[in-house]
């Protein structure tokens, strides 16, 4: 799809190109049917509470609550899909609030549950973890006992599932307002020609040799953000309140602290993370200066740092041709796991191309019942096969996953949730400067690299400590408002990318446009699983099968060991800076390479 295409309407479109379903829910009359049985499930929940005594009711009513997790998963991931398809459909957002508001029941209902095992005598409680009728449950009940210090009683867990759907309402503000209502001024490229602008192409056109294009396309982009920053301020400060205020009632430290042990993460994980990379600024100020001089300007913009280096080089793939490229790219890993990526290209688990009304970005997404679903907006750039091929390792982990493990160990968690599709990315690029060597196209691809370790490792740790410092300040009372919040991240953006870099006004609004700060605490896992896939992919293409087994073996662990526990067995260790310091000398390495390719030119 060209660059300045305008949108059009999803039922015009190839439906060769978008999702399958169907394996999912026949029909949206289908999901109705069984949304409808869910209430009489949910209700028979309640019957379990004052029997959780001893390991035969404790383990029935786990079994229970596995089964009815299973079916609220289904329609959830269903109606969420269906939402991402057309936001400013009614039909997929009434699905998505109605799950959504029984999601809430059903926490509601079960919200006794946890404190009423937990208040079982210690003595008790432990020979329930050690008797053999639990043993399908054993870590699970391990891991509930580890957080019994932070567990409240029924009646407070009740009032609190209560609130979940009103604490989940800033992050639902945020995505509507930059999904379906927010409309951008059209510009004019370097031609005079009129370009429109939305949040699916907006990074596209920053990519662009345009130069004229990159700059009208940002101040329009961050104009609709300007004009906005209010409700986004006030939205975003919801959402920090909303966890710091849990945080104090759970008896963590901070909502950070919270966050993290969920997934059994020391907090010095995260900030050895901000520490490593800032020891590591020298190589991104040179990557920077490195992108001056190639670009050839008196001053580098912000929006220059998405422009390609080798500028004469307008490089699309079709999307048959991005099925090969990933398709050759992971053959390292195996014949099975070829086989299952071409399976998941033949049955149509992916939604292609971008739509009016569409869900920007992209994302893989599923249940123990279903395919695992991806969503892309693919534009033929190099960053959109790279995409799919980052979600198509999303997938695989979770079909890997869902395929050896029972459905209460599946899901694994969002610590490691960005290690195996980064390890197809780098598998990726990896395969393609292997046979490149002429030396434009080969600084091209280097190109590729460095932005990928620029937006996963040092963009996502500038973001993961933009979070840091905005909920420690709600913390100690101070106001999260436009001002605050917008000094905050321009002062970060100057220290992570140096005076090289022009601080034009409109940088200071990007982080009203990052979603997943909504999800407290989750972007540092971007820079702490790439400097894992950095590990793993680099093990596999130098060791082979030994490396490849214990790759397989971690993606088939799904959430039955703690994630660094996890990362030991496939041979990382992130409770050490180590993995971190080794991925930035792996950039540094890729900078002396693209500068080395320079000097050819």
């Amino acid at each position: 799809m060209p660059d300045n295409q305008i949108l059009q309407e999803r039922k015009e479109m190839d439906a060769r190109y978008q999702w399958d379903l169907t394996p999912m829910y026949q029909d949206d009359a289908a999901w109705e049917a069984e949304l409808a049985t869910l209430d009489d499930q949910v209700n028979a929940m309640t019957a379990f509470a004052g029997t959780l005594k001893d390991a035969v009711s404790i383990g029935a009513y786990l079994d229970a609550a596995t089964e009815l997790g299973r079916k609220l998963s289904n329609l959830y991931c269903y109606a969420s899909l269906r939402r991402s398809e057309d936001t400013r459909a009614e039909d997929g957002q009434s699905m998505y609030a109605r799950v959504t508001a029984k999601y809430v029941q059903a926490l509601t209902a079960m919200a006794f549950a946890e404190p009423e095992i937990l208040s079982l005598p210690e003595e008790t409680l432990k020979a329930v973890v050690q008797d053999e009728q639990l043993a399908d449950h054993k870590f699970t009940m391990e891991n509930l006992l580890r957080q019994k210090p932070h567990t409240l009683t029924a009646s407070e867990e009740k009032i609190l599932a209560t609130f979940g759907e009103a604490l989940g309402a800033p992050a639902e503000i945020a995505d509507n307002l930059q999904d379906a209502d927010m409309v951008f001024d059209a510009v004019q490229d370097g031609d005079g020609k009129t370009v429109e602008v939305t949040g699916s192409n907006y990074i596209t056109l920053q990519m662009s040799t345009d130069r004229t294009l990159r700059k009208h396309s940002f101040e329009s982009y961050y104009k609709g953000y300007r004009q906005h920053i209010n409700t986004f301020a006030s939205s975003y400060a919801g959402a920090v309140k909303g966890a710091t205020a849990e945080a104090t009632v759970r008896h963590y430290d901070s909502s950070r602290a919270m966050s993290m042990a969920g997934e059994n993460i020391p907090v010095e994980v995260y900030d050895n993370l901000i520490d490593t990379v800032r020891k590591h600024m020298p190589a991104m100020y040179r990557y920077v200066a490195l992108r001056k001089k190639i670009l050839g300007v008196d001053e580098l913009h912000y929006y220059d740092v998405y422009a390609p280096l080798v500028g004469d080089i307008n490089v699309r793939y079709t999307y048959e041709q991005a099925q090969q490229m990933v398709l050759d790219a992971v053959a390292p890993l195996g014949q099975d796991y070829t086989d299952l990526v071409r399976k998941a290209f033949a049955e149509r688990w992916i939604d292609v191309y971008p739509n009016k009304g569409k869900s920007g970005g992209a994302y893989s997404s599923g249940t123990y019942d279903s395919n695992p679903y991806i969503l892309t907006n693919f534009t033929g750039t190099l960053d959109s096969v790279s995409t799919i091929a980052h979600e198509m390792g999303h997938s695989m982990h979770t079909w890997h996953s869902n395929h050896h493990q029972p459905a209460q160990y599946a899901e694994y968690t969002l610590f490691v949730a960005e290690v195996a599709s980064t390890v197809n990315e780098n598998l990726l690029i990896e395969q393609l400067l292997q046979k490149e060597n002429r030396p434009q196209m080969r600084l091209y691809l280097l190109n590729q690299y460095l932005e990928n370790f620029k937006g996963t490792v040092y963009r996502q740790t500038m973001f993961a400590e933009f979070e840091r410092e905005a909920h420690a300040m709600a913390e100690r009372g101070e106001a999260l408002n436009p001002a605050s919040l917008n000094a905050l991240y321009k002062k970060l953006v100057e220290d992570y990318f140096g005076p090289e870099l022009v601080m034009d006004e409109e940088v200071q609004y990007e982080w009203a446009r990052i979603p997943h700060f909504y999800r407290p605490f989750y972007v540092y896992k971007y820079a702490t699983g790439y400097s894992t896939a950095v590990a793993l992919s680099e093990a596999i293409l130098r060791e082979g099968e030994p490396a490849v087994k214990r790759y397989k073996e971690f993606l088939s662990m799904g959430g039955s060991a703690y994630p660094l526990d996890e990362l030991r067995h496939a041979g990382v260790d992130l409770a050490t800076p180590a993995p971190i310091d080794a991925a930035l000398q792996k950039f540094e390495r890729i900078l002396d390479d693209a500068e080395a390719t320079l000097a050819k030119l």
